[in-house]
């Protein structure tokens, strides 16, 4: 049981990263939310518009990694994560952003 406890908590763990790299993306206000709303319908979200201007950063994975667990693909996420020697976002070494973007755009 303690193991299924962890595994839960490390769920957790990745949601609240996610969350936290939203939150600094939108700059946290009702209003800008209402915004982005506004004009993701006529343009592309603005996760996908910085994965194609930007190069792989930690805040710009960290906001997939969160649109991804919103769409139900938490067990996708995590094994993911696993496959590039993490158990969570921040263990994941700087050189390989780019691979794991380039990845979870695909899920």
């Amino acid at each position: 049981m303690g193991s299924e406890l962890l595994r839960i908590a490390e769920g957790f763990s990745i949601v609240a990263e996610g969350l936290r790299g939203l939150a600094k993306a939108e700059g946290g206000t009702k209003t800008a939310e209402k915004e982005t709303r506004k004009t993701q319908k006529a343009q592309p979200s603005v996760s996908e518009k910085a994965q194609q201007e930007q190069p792989a950063t930690l805040e710009g994975i960290r906001a997939l990694m969160a649109q991804k667990t919103q769409e139900g693909k938490s067990k996708e996420v995590k094994e993911l994560l696993q496959k590039f020697g993490a158990a969570k976002l921040s263990a994941v070494k700087p050189e390989d952003y780019p691979a794991l973007m380039q990845e979870a755009q695909v899920l």
